[in-house]
């Protein structure tokens, strides 16, 4: 990508706090139409008719009342409105009003309100019953009236969800489902590239050849992909520069390899056969190093394969000479991974159990996000302290520096080098009854 357009992007933080006032924009026109949607609250009409029924008769007091004994009420500071209705209610019940109390109920946080009495002329009583009863009480209120025995019975009018207090909830609701899904559709293309960026990352340890990372995204985000792709690119150069060396070394120590047994020609037989012994051995052991750096380095194709099908190519290769090696009946197991370097790996463990244990049992098995691959044997084993030392390269459990019975020391090297290239490992464990098991762990 262009370094102009890279320099143009936006940095995360920006759109991170453009997307939280979007997010409050959307809220905001929410409210907005709320405003202009919602009904005009209306309170709720009482009539004291109905309140002087339901004290008359609590059984058969009107839908919506509640009705209630106390042991005391206490007033409220006076004002006209309680006044007023406390007369009415008096009127219709036939009593006196000093036996009715009537309070409205105080709003949060706010405080009753203070009238002065004074000069306030007394309010008159209803005309007739008929009109007490028809004077209005509006909204929230309690109503209570002394009863012989000096208890109270309080009327209060049932609670309920007004409509337009019921519209408020349910499109409060809606729009902060509104909202949430608008900043998860924002957030979600915003940190699309930081997944794609961990992925890569995944990716680039089983893979080094892996294609490198789109600059895409946000500014930070793009820095850092062009960071590992610079990494990754100086990664890979060093490998091959290192393989490129090994290489080269052990291939020009060959010409002067030959010219030591051409000069050897004419030297005693006794001193020839012996250096002669010695070229031979140096000649395989640079033959199994530059195996060793072609096979670590080279870039094999990743495909689909079957790992169960590939272990019993191994396993019919390893009987058809001789050896008693048996693989585990089971589901077929698919991977991506290069079928050659595999199987030269299973060929390399199968192989070392073969060589020390005369035997091999292979088991493949499904763990949870990967494949397991256990090659058991009944062998003498491996000290603990040499249990991760034979995976360096050069290093032989045996002590004696014989390559029958030793080897090179580059066989777990290799294997376990095939292992990482592909996301996974290679672990050596004690048998119980005796032996070793190597599990080889590989990403599905």
């Amino acid at each position: 990508m262009k370094a102009g357009t890279a320099a143009a992007r936006s940095p995360l933080f920006l759109r991170i706090f453009i997307l939280m006032l979007a997010c409050v924009a959307v809220v905001q026109l929410l409210n907005l139409v709320l405003l202009f949607a919602v009904q005009t609250p209306s309170p709720k009409l009482h009539t004291v008719g109905q309140i002087a029924q339901a004290m008359r008769n609590p059984a058969a007091a009107p839908e919506g009342f509640h009705v209630q004994h106390v042991a005391s009420v206490e007033r409220q500071p006076w004002n006209p409105r309680a006044e007023r209705t406390e007369v009415a209610l008096a009127t219709a019940l036939g009593v006196a009003s000093e036996r009715v109390i009537l309070r409205f109920p105080v709003g949060f946080l706010q405080r009753p309100q203070v009238f002065d009495r004074a000069g306030v002329p007394p309010t008159p009583a209803p005309a007739s019953v008929v009109a007490a009863q028809d004077v209005l009480v509006a909204g929230a209120f309690e109503a209570s009236l002394r009863m012989p025995d000096g208890s109270w019975q309080t009327v209060t009018p049932g609670e309920g969800l007004e409509p337009w207090r019921l519209f408020v909830v349910v499109w409060l609701v809606l729009s902060a489902v509104a909202a949430a899904i608008f900043a998860w559709a924002m957030a979600q293309r915003f940190a699309r590239p930081i997944g794609a960026f961990a992925r890569a990352a995944e990716r680039l340890g089983r893979d080094p050849r892996a294609p490198p990372i789109e600059l895409d995204g946000p500014a930070e985000i793009a820095e850092a992909a062009r960071a590992f792709n610079d990494m990754q690119a100086r990664l890979n150069r060093y490998v091959d520069d290192r393989a490129t060396m090994i290489a080269a070394v052990a291939h020009d120590l060959r010409t002067p390899l030959m010219r030591m047994g051409l000069r050897l020609e004419g030297a005693d037989p006794a001193v020839r056969t012996a250096c002669e012994c010695d070229i031979r051995e140096m000649q395989a052991m640079i033959s199994t190093v530059m195996a060793y750096v072609r096979d670590s380095s080279r870039i094999g194709v990743r495909r689909p394969l079957d790992l169960r099908s590939l272990a019993e190519t191994v396993v019919d290769d390893a009987a058809d000479r001789g050896a008693a090696v048996t693989l585990e009946p089971g589901e077929p197991l698919v991977i991506e991974a290069d079928p050659v370097a595999l199987k030269a790996m299973l060929a390399n463990l199968v192989g070392n159990a073969i060589k020390y244990a005369g035997g091999a049992e292979l088991v493949i098995a499904r763990r949870e996000h990967e494949a397991v691959i256990a090659v058991r044997d009944r062998g003498p084993g491996i000290p603990d302290e040499d249990m991760e030392r034979v995976f360096d390269p050069f290093f032989r459990g045996e002590r004696s520096r014989n390559r029958d019975t030793g080897g090179m020391g580059l066989g777990l090297a290799s294997a376990r080098a095939t292992a990482r290239a592909h996301g996974g490992d290679i672990t050596l464990q004690r048998r119980d009854g005796g032996g070793l098991c190597a599990a080889v762990r590989l990403p599905l």
